[in-house]
């Protein structure tokens, strides 16, 4: 046996180490490194709500994180976008805010450090005032503040486009500013829940009162049951561009029935209705002789002076109707309207406007005033075309139970002067003076004749007595009312114990708990002449009320609700 020396032993564990060593690093990933930060950060406003990012691309970088802190300091940074490649567009911001940026870089699934931030402030909201007629299409944009000076009128032929989230004033230095759509023109006010369009007071909040500037007035082409040249109330305002002979809506046609004037969608209409005189307040919403094809959903009017809605004859349709406080009437169709409406909420806390009148939930008339003429053996009040409104799930509270009351108004549902109409699946509560009126024996005409229906319809806390005579239960039919012993507050989840400066819109869900008499007992099938009316826009439902047990809160997140 032989042996090597030791020496060599050791050189061969040597030599061999060696030869491992080599084969490892030979064979052995590179590990990825993380990219830098990109470089020059820098943030600019680019008008009163949208703000730029813009930055150096970093080498090996793919694509960069986006964060946003609200604040000159502190504040939390969240993830907007990932991009590839900078300039990066913020948009929706709030007016005369700061924020601050930074950015981070990625290469595959890496990520690196993020950039020293940046900070901008965004410029005040410019106002732009408007005054006399609109001649030209124009869009009202989000990023400016519009200013209402006077009666402004869009004209025949022209379309005025109101972006989401725009915020339309009136001007408090001209009484009783206001927009009108004339016949031939249109408005697409198409909001979002998220940027709702607001027409309000130009005053700061708690200094807002009903009344502060005029409302928003579309006109048609549709029919009408009076005859002749028919001015439109408080037209004739003696203010700036307001002009003789005031805004006539008469003398429609069939055709202009089915006519578009736009469409109005996520709106609220805050503290209007400006008196330019006696009796000749402005509505916050006026519908005249608009036509059907003319788009209404989710409106609010809070806390105007006169009527929240206000139809004089046509077509119109509309659904999800909120009104939230009235001087008048929430809901007042006139002059032959034959429109369909469903699910629409009223809510009545205060008196009435100054001179002492209370507000009702609905007042609904066949034809009153000059140009009405009597059928063959009729009265004028029966002129034609017949007031035939739709109206179906709607939910009318009122004072009944706050010791506010008076002489007049004060009724949830006032049919008269012939009015024809279908009335279904609503509640009518808390009212001071009665129910449901129907004053006169025309009216009862229509009932007779099968033009007026009433079914299906909740009853509760009427303070003064659901009915004002036995014979209108009696004449509208067993099927039209339950008389309920809950309080108003149990049929809905949420509603205001007290009603003061303190309730917000949070204070407020239609929707009936389980066991609430709303949430059962709704006509839920249509035939007949009620299949007839509602036609496809109205649908049945099993329940009554605006709100459906267990379904989407419709009314959530774009309405308001504040007294000043």
């Amino acid at each position: 046996m032989s042996f090597l020396p030791r020496r060599h032993s050791a050189w061969i564990a040597v030599a061999a180490f060696g030869a491992l060593a080599a084969c490892s690093d030979e064979n052995d990933p590179v590990q990825p490194v993380a990219p830098n930060p990109p470089a020059n950060v820098q943030a600019t406003s680019l008008t009163s709500t949208s703000t730029r990012l813009t930055f150096t691309a970093a080498s090996g970088a793919s694509a960069y994180v986006i964060e946003r802190a609200t604040g000159a300091t502190g504040g939390t940074f969240t993830v907007l976008d990932t991009i590839t490649a900078p300039p990066f567009d913020d948009t929706g911001l709030a007016p005369q805010t700061t924020y601050r940026y930074r950015v981070a870089s990625l290469s595959g699934n890496l990520k690196g450090a993020y950039s020293g931030e940046a900070s901008v402030t965004t410029g005040a909201t410019p106002v732009v005032t408007v005054s006399g007629n609109i001649g030209a299409n124009r869009t009202f944009d989000r990023d400016t503040i519009y200013k209402l000076s006077g009666f402004v009128k869009v004209t025949n032929g022209v379309t005025l486009t109101i972006e989401s989230g725009t915020r339309i004033i009136g001007d408090q230095a001209t009484a009783g500013s206001a927009l009108f759509i004339l016949r031939g023109a249109k408005i697409i006010a198409d909001g979002t829940a998220d940027a709702p369009i607001v027409f309000t007071s130009e005053k700061a909040a708690g200094q807002r009162a009903r009344g502060d500037w005029g409302g928003l007035i579309v006109v048609g082409g549709g029919t009408i049951n009076r005859s002749g040249q028919v001015i439109l109330e408080g037209s004739n305002a003696n203010v700036p561009n307001g002009g003789a002979p005031g805004v006539d809506y008469g003398g429609g046609t069939a055709s202009g029935d089915t006519v578009s004037s736009g469409t109005l969608r996520y709106m609220r209409v805050e503290f209007a209705g400006y008196a330019v005189a006696a009796a000749q307040e402005l509505n916050s919403f006026t519908l005249a002789a608009v036509g059907s094809n003319t788009t209404l959903e989710y409106l609010q009017s809070m806390a105007g002076l006169d009527d929240s809605f206000e139809w004089f004859g046509g077509a119109v349709n509309g659904r999800y109707l909120v009104s939230y406080e009235s001087g008048d009437d929430h809901f007042d169709a006139s002059e032959g309207y034959r429109g369909k409406n469903q699910f629409l909420i009223a809510f009545q806390s205060i008196a009435g406007d100054p001179g002492g009148s209370d507000p009702q939930g609905f007042e609904v008339d066949g034809c009153a005033g000059g140009g009405c003429t009597a059928p063959a053996g009729g009265v004028a009040e029966s002129s034609q075309p017949y007031n035939m409104p739709v109206f179906a799930n709607f939910t009318v509270v009122g004072t009944g139970n706050l010791g506010i009351s008076g002489t007049s108004g004060g009724v949830g549902m006032v049919l008269r002067r012939g009015t024809g109409g279908t009335y279904i699946n609503g509640i009518v509560a808390r009212w001071p003076r009665r129910g449901v009126s129907v004053r006169d024996s025309t009216t009862f005409n229509r009932e007779a004749a099968d033009s007026l229906i009433v079914s299906n319809v909740l009853l509760a806390e009427n303070a003064g007595g659901h009915f004002d005579a036995d014979s209108v239960k009696t004449r509208l039919g067993a099927a039209g009312f339950e008389e309920s012993a809950n309080t108003t507050a149990s049929l809905f989840t949420t509603f205001p114990t007290t009603t003061d400066q303190n309730t917000t819109g949070a204070s407020f869900d239609w929707t009936p708990p389980a066991g609430s008499p709303a949430a059962a007992g709704g006509l839920n099938a249509f035939t007949g002449l009620v299949a007839n009316r509602a036609g496809t826009f109205v649908q049945p439902t099993a329940y009554r009320g605006a709100a459906a047990p267990g379904g989407a809160k419709w009314w959530q997140g774009w309405t308001v609700y504040y007294r000043n």
